[in-house]
C-alpha cells in the first residue's frame, strides 16, 4: 500500500426489532484520523484502528483507539489491529472486539459473527482514475451478536463491504451519501458521489440474498431535514421521492448517520444512511477537535 493509502472493512448491522445497531469498521490507513492527516510521512501502516459504535436503547458507545505498526497483524483470512480482530473461515466472518471508549472509558468486548450467503460482483470505482474502489461484498446476512460488555445479545443482518484507495479520500471526493436497505429477498444500496473535479456518481443497486444482481429503477430524489447539532446535509432517494427520518444516530461536524423509512423496489424499507462531508472534515479546526474520541495507542 502506497503513502495515503487505505483499506477497511465495514459491517453494518441492525437487529431484528429495529432497536439495536452496530457499526465496526477496521483500518489500514484510518482516513478519518487526524493522526494520519498530519503525519508528514503518510505511512498507513501506522494508522490503523478498530472503530466500534453501538448504538440502541441499551447501549450507545463509540470506540476508536489508532494503533501503529506494531498493533497490526494480518493475512488474507484474517487481521488484527491491537486486541480486535476479523477471522474468516470460509463461510464465516467472526469479528472478536476488545476496545474501549472515549473520552470516558468503557469497554466494548464480546463476539459478531455473520454468514455471508453469497457475494456480489465487484469491485466498482469509485473516480475516474480507479484510484478509489468499493466492494459490497455482502449486503444483507444474518448476524449474531454476542457482547459480554455493555452486556447485549441480539440478531438481525449485516451489509458487509470494503473500500480500498491509493490517495487520501479528501483528496478525490467532497461529499457522499449512502444507504442500504434490507429488502425481502436481498438489499438495495444507493451512493451518490461528488468528486473534487466536479463530476459526480450515482449508483443504484440491488442483490439478491446470494449476491446476484437484480434490477431496479433509479429511485427519485428525497431532500432530508440538516441534522440538528451540526447542520449536516442530508438526502436519500425512494420510489416516491418521500423518506423520513426514524432517528439521528450520529450527528457530528463531518458525518451524520441516520435511519430511514422509504420505499425500494415497491417495498417499504428501513434504510440505514450516511452523509460524508470531506470538505468539512478537511477543515483543520474540525481535525483538532477529533482527538477528544480517537485516542492513539502506540
Amino acid at each position: 500500500m502506497d503513502r495515503d493509502g487505505y483499506v477497511w472493512w465495514y459491517v453494518d448491522a441492525l437487529s431484528s426489532d429495529g432497536r439495536q445497531g452496530l457499526t465496526i469498521i477496521a483500518f489500514i490507513g484510518s482516513v478519518f484520523s487526524p493522526y494520519y492527516a498530519w503525519d508528514p510521512t503518510r505511512d498507513p501502516f501506522n494508522h490503523c484502528a478498530v472503530n466500534v459504535v453501538l448504538y440502541g436503547e441499551r447501549a450507545n458507545r463509540f470506540c476508536m483507539t489508532e494503533r501503529g505498526r506494531a498493533a497490526l497483524d494480518r493475512d488474507a483470512d484474517h487481521i488484527r489491529i491491537g486486541p480486535s480482530g476479523l477471522d474468516w473461515d470460509g463461510t464465516t466472518l467472526t469479528i472478536r472486539l476488545d476496545e474501549v471508549t472515549a473520552p470516558i472509558p468503557n469497554r466494548v468486548r464480546g463476539t459478531v459473527r455473520l454468514k455471508p450467503p453469497g457475494f456480489t460482483p465487484g469491485p466498482r470505482r469509485l473516480d475516474a482514475d480507479g484510484l478509489h474502489r468499493w466492494w459490497p461484498m455482502a449486503p444483507s446476512s444474518p448476524v449474531e451478536v454476542a457482547l459480554s460488555e455493555p452486556g447485549i445479545n441480539w440478531r438481525g443482518t449485516a451489509y458487509f463491504d470494503t473500500n480500498h484507495g491509493d490517495t487520501a479520500l479528501e483528496a478525490a471526493f467532497t461529499d457522499w451519501t449512502w444507504c442500504r436497505a434490507d429488502l425481502r429477498d436481498g438489499a438495495a444500496i444507493l451512493y451518490d458521489v461528488h468528486r473534487r473535479d466536479g463530476t459526480a456518481q450515482t449508483l443504484t443497486l440491488c442483490f439478491a440474498s446470494d449476491g446476484s444482481p437484480r434490477e431496479i429503477k433509479p429511485p427519485r430524489r428525497a431532500t432530508l431535514p440538516p441534522t440538528r447539532l451540526w447542520r449536516m446535509p442530508r438526502h436519500t432517494r425512494s420510489d416516491d421521492g418521500q423518506a423520513e427520518i426514524l432517528k439521528t444516530f450520529e450527528d457530528t461536524p463531518f458525518y451524520a448517520r441516520s435511519h430511514l423509512a422509504a420505499t425500494l423496489r415497491g417495498e417499504p424499507v428501513r434504510p440505514v444512511h450516511e452523509s460524508l462531508s470531506l470538505t468539512r472534515f478537511s477543515n483543520p479546526l474540525v481535525r483538532l477537535m477529533l482527538p477528544f474520541r480517537m485516542p492513539r495507542r502506540v
